[in-house]
């Protein structure tokens, strides 16, 4: 009956008079299999059924509840799946599960100060840590702050996120960025810095604007040598391409010509073979119609790659996003390295 007249079974189930143990396994059961395979209009028929039985005990309404929670959250009936879910929190044994699931309600309705005060809830029962989360939902609202000009009120977030995770790289990544817009440059270099120092994956994002930050305290010794530190624990080419950039200002094009020539023999990449090409072959000069051919090439392959990579899922956007638009997992997406990546 199942597989072939799914609807008829529902009704064997809906008919029995009173549920032993047994038949409110099966149908409890049968209605996850349902929202398993999407069928979750299905799936609330019965565990509505379930829930209205009046001999059931408490803890057997509450599982039923719990399930029926479920069906309406996958069924985009968030309000619902809030109320119930909200109904649990007065349930001895059920509380951690009604949180875990009212934070994935919160996070779809972007409702982020209801998210952190469920997840501070849940930390405080004596659950795995939720710091991680925690910084993640403040650094959200810190982006809303910054949207309406409120730059104080961001600041006072990311700070908070960093309170509670020392090593969030994105409120590091987004206090670097403010400071960086005031021009205060030691407090900028200390966040990007923290960042590069946290996951070499993202030094690609901070050392263009760390390196800026250090010449413009007038420490190119410090840049200088944070770059090579760089070079040797990233995987793609960026801080090479910086401390190209330091040797043509300070040494001449020659120089850096050399310089990258050299360290591309060692780690061939796109980017770097494109930016060597623009130093032998300044746009401003004239070339010839194979240089412009590479150049033109070079940019499709560059411009065709996804520029970043979910770890868990292999969403491949070209933006960073902090919460993978796929597996919905936070800071799971990174740079992309390699030949083709930066």
């Amino acid at each position: 009956l199942l597989n072939e007249q799914p609807d008829k079974a529902i009704e064997v189930f809906l008919q029995i008079a009173e549920p032993d143990s047994d038949t409110l396994e099966t149908q409890l059961a049968l209605g996850n299999l349902f929202r398993r395979r999407g069928e979750v209009d299905r799936a609330i028929r019965l565990h509505q059924n379930l829930f209205t039985r009046p001999l059931l005990s408490a803890e057997q309404r509450s599982v039923a509840l719990v399930e029926l929670g479920e069906d309406y959250l996958r069924a985009g009936l968030l309000d619902r799946a809030e109320a119930l879910f909200k109904e649990l929190l007065a349930v001895e044994g059920h509380q951690a599960v009604a949180l875990q699931q009212l934070i994935q309600i919160y996070q779809q309705e972007q409702d982020w100060d209801s998210a952190i005060a469920a997840a501070e809830e849940l930390q405080s029962q004596g659950g795995a840590s939720m710091s991680e989360l925690i910084a993640q939902f403040l650094c959200e609202l810190a982006d809303r702050a910054l949207i309406a000009g409120d730059r104080p009120r961001a600041r006072e977030l990311l700070e908070d996120a960093l309170d509670r995770r020392r090593d969030c790289l994105r409120a590091h990544l987004q206090l670097g960025r403010i400071e960086m817009s005031e021009q205060r440059w030691q407090p900028a270099s200390r966040h990007f810095e923290a960042v590069a120092r946290a996951d070499a994956n993202f030094i690609s994002e901070v050392v263009a604007p760390l390196t800026q930050a250090l010449l413009e305290l007038g420490e190119p010794r410090r840049a200088r040598r944070l770059l090579l530190e760089f070079m040797d624990r990233e995987q793609g080419c960026a801080s090479l391409i910086c401390l190209v950039e330091m040797v043509q200002l300070e040494q001449g094009r020659h120089d850096a010509i050399d310089l990258l020539a050299e360290r591309l023999h060692e780690r061939p990449s796109v980017r770097g073979v494109r930016r060597l090409l623009e130093l032998s072959f300044p746009p401003g000069e004239r070339g010839n119609e194979s240089v412009d051919l590479v150049r033109d090439i070079l940019d499709k392959l560059l411009a065709r790659d996804a520029s970043y990579r979910c770890s868990h899922c292999g969403f491949r956007p070209r933006t960073l996003h902090w919460q993978c638009p796929s597996c919905k997992r936070w800071g799971t997406i990174k740079p992309v390295h390699g030949l083709v990546g930066d």
